[in-house]
């Protein structure tokens, strides 16, 4: 959202005070003319007696980005790690392209790019290695994406370096290099401004609005007002 455009809303069910909610800043659903990518209905999510999330209905289109925003603990990486099909809910259903998403679907593996918060490198492989790995595996094999993504991401000096040499924020940018590096319909970002400073924000900021109008759809938990202001069309509220 820019200046006084308004923001679309992403939908979720009225709660008990405990329970997330959706935020609907102009009190509609979005527009159903965008061409739908992940939809969820009536997600719900606990762990043992504690509900995490309930009633949840989202819709993220192609070329729109959605924020999670709300408090540490209010289920914004649960939501996220359904939403990638990485976590199951134990109510209510998640759908890519009309189709339900399951980590072990090779065409959902294929359509999904994220970072959460359980990313592995291969610890053998340099940096270079790694992505090179990762793009050749989902059918890039120019390796000039993965030198333009280095240079994007200020990494071409670390080029050689193993995972486990790298500072936190030279980890999280490898992160979203393994991102940018494969096809995706859909990114699934947790926080992705962490341990990036001010540089790599405004890159970050510039990346997404790109990615939208590629025509990527974008799910994002953030806690950067500045960062959900510059790139979201909605948001959805938890905890609140």
């Amino acid at each position: 959202m820019h200046g006084n455009v308004p923001i679309p809303a992403a939908t979720g069910p009225a709660e008990s005070d405990a329970g997330p909610r959706g935020h609907h800043p102009n009190g509609s659903r979005p527009p159903a003319t965008l061409a739908g990518v992940l939809r969820i209905r009536g997600l719900g999510r606990r762990f043992g007696d504690h509900r995490v999330l309930s009633g949840i209905d989202l819709d993220v289109g192609a070329g729109t980005a959605t924020a999670v925003v709300g408090p540490n603990g209010s289920g914004k990486t649960t939501l996220l790690r359904c939403a990638a099909g990485i976590d199951r809910p134990d109510e209510g259903e998640v759908r890519l392209d009309g189709r339900p998403v399951d980590e072990t679907d090779p065409r959902v593996r294929a359509s999904i790019a994220g970072v959460l918060d359980d990313v592995d490198f291969f610890p053998d492989l340099s940096v270079a290695e790694h992505l090179e790995l990762l793009a050749f595996a989902h059918g890039q094999a120019d390796r000039v994406v993965v030198d333009e993504v280095l240079a994007a991401l200020g990494l071409v000096s670390a080029r050689d370096q193993l995972p486990a040499t790298l500072s936190s924020g030279q980890r999280r940018r490898l992160a979203l290099a393994s991102c940018f590096v494969r096809p995706r319909r859909l990114l699934v970002l947790d926080e992705p401004e962490q341990r990036l400073d001010t540089a790599g924000r405004a890159w970050l900021a510039a990346r997404l609005l790109a990615e939208k109008s590629a025509g990527c759809a974008v799910l994002l938990a953030s806690h950067d007002p500045q960062l959900v202001a510059a790139v979201s069309d909605a948001e959805l509220v938890l905890g609140s």
